[in-house]
């Protein structure tokens, strides 16, 4: 069967694909067959500026590959680093950073480089969505924000006098609360799994690990509430007295000074009705040691 396609509708499908060359090539078509350096460099330039940093990325990566020794290489690498970095390309912007750090170690800007690395991975343990929903950041793995932390820790240490020092100091001290807050946590869902003596290590790693940080109150409950449920009462007492003296306030401290049990030992037991329907009904939200919102902290 034969099928006839009317001329208009012809020339309306030619519009369209001429159209959408047009756009995809507009770019392109800004630049001479063969651009020097410095043209490929300044459309780059432009690129950024426009926020189109995926094709900011092709055309540095153009220059270098066509230019490798000419005067604007090592500052196209050092903006490759960044364009991925602002496309949301935390993998390439690290690979990019590590490779311009091995490169030119005693480069002037390195220091660009170990900065632009840590808010890469900084960025890294958020979806897409949490850029635009309240998160609990806390909650996700910790690995991207520990690896941020150290990463900001290398600039500071090799170059404390960096211009990016202060807001790598400033991003420290919120990872350092997170990863610490990461740790209450596990020792939260170690009590609901009845692990006392593994929620109880995790208190103690706070303390010890990530003095000052405002989960320290927590983490100190945590250590009264798993001792006494250990039945090491010692040491229940000694972490209740740290409580006290520093955090008389705490909302598991009573009005009497006594320390108010979250857990009991049969607290991580379900019920038959829970058991039976395979979690679906009877189900209860166990309790936790989660007190920012008294201590104003995320």
């Amino acid at each position: 069967m034969n099928i006839l396609v009317k001329p208009h509708f012809l020339f309306k499908l030619l519009l369209i694909g001429v159209f959408l060359s047009l756009i995809a090539c507009s770019s392109d078509d800004q630049l001479p067959q063969n651009p020097t350096e410095k043209q490929l460099y300044e459309q780059a330039q432009q690129n950024l500026k426009d926020e189109s940093f995926q094709l900011a990325v092709k055309n540095l990566q153009l220059l270098e590959t066509r230019y490798p020794f000419g005067p604007y290489a090592e500052q196209a690498q050092l903006e490759i680093i960044y364009a991925h970095y602002r496309n949301f390309e935390a993998e390439a912007a690290v690979a990019a950073a590590d490779r311009f750090i091995r490169l030119h170690p005693q480069h002037p800007n390195v220091d660009y480089a170990y900065y632009i690395k840590g808010l890469a991975n900084y960025a890294e343990g958020e979806g897409f969505l949490d850029r635009f929903l309240p998160t609990d950041m806390t909650m996700r793995d910790p690995g991207p924000a520990l690896q941020s932390f150290e990463d900001f820790g290398q600039l500071l240490y090799r170059y404390p006098d960096s211009n990016y020092a202060a807001d790598a100091k400033a991003r420290m001290v919120y990872l350092r609360a997170r990863l610490a807050r990461y740790e209450i946590n596990v020792a939260n869902y170690y009590f609901k799994r009845g692990a006392y003596l593994a929620a109880a290590n995790r208190g103690r790693y706070v303390v010890e690990n990530f003095p000052q940080t405002p989960a320290n109150a927590d983490a100190l409950a945590v250590m009264v509430q798993a001792y006494q449920l250990l039945g090491m009462n010692d040491l229940a007492d000694d972490s209740l007295a740290v409580l006290k003296k520093n955090f008389p306030d705490h909302p598991s401290i009573d009005k009497n000074g006594q320390f108010i049990d979250k857990f009991t030992v049969a607290a991580h037991e379900r019920s038959f009705i829970n058991k039976v329907s395979f979690g679906l009904f009877d189900q209860s939200q166990p309790p936790k040691f989660d007190n920012r919102a008294e201590y104003l902290i995320r």
